[in-house]
């Protein structure tokens, strides 16, 4: 299955701001349904966790690395210096800021594996604003991690 910004039916984002913490300045928000208290795998080991498995529901936390300009509708965080995993929204239900970059967020939803065509590639290019070069630079598929978030969590 993949989303893309340019969905027929597209759904308002939801914004929802929780009350600061005890000893915190700054307000949570969160975007889809609220992430679950607990504890969060850290992005850069799920690549382990999920070897071997079609898919994994999952709490993970990491650094935002892109946002898609278009809408907000997908965003890329850090798994590894050289490798980003690819998060939509479940049922393209929300979107998050375009101005996420460098942030860190709480995922709640499902982890898989999948092969990213080459139009897939170059159309997410496209949303994140890139040059005609580097879209036309894409020539092959990838494998790569995608995450499907119930739920985002800004920390």
């Amino acid at each position: 299955m993949t989303s893309f910004c340019i969905w027929q039916g597209q759904s308002k984002a939801y914004a929802q701001t929780t009350a600061p913490a005890a000893g915190k300045s700054t307000q949570e928000t969160h975007y889809g349904r609220p992430v679950s208290a607990g504890k969060s795998m850290e992005a850069k080991v799920l690549p382990r966790f999920i070897a071997g498995k079609d898919s994994v529901q999952v709490r993970v936390s990491g650094v935002v690395q892109q946002v898609c300009q278009v809408k907000g509708c997908w965003m890329d965080v850090k798994l590894t210096d050289d490798t980003r995993m690819k998060v939509r929204f479940r049922n393209y239900g929300f979107f998050v800021p375009k101005n996420l970059n460098g942030k860190k967020v709480i995922l709640e939803g499902t982890a898989y594996q999948e092969v990213i065509s080459v139009a897939d590639q170059q159309h997410y290019l496209k949303d994140a604003g890139k040059s005609a070069a580097e879209i036309q630079a894409i020539r092959k598929p990838k494998k790569e991690i995608t995450f499907v978030a119930d739920g985002v969590q800004l920390l």
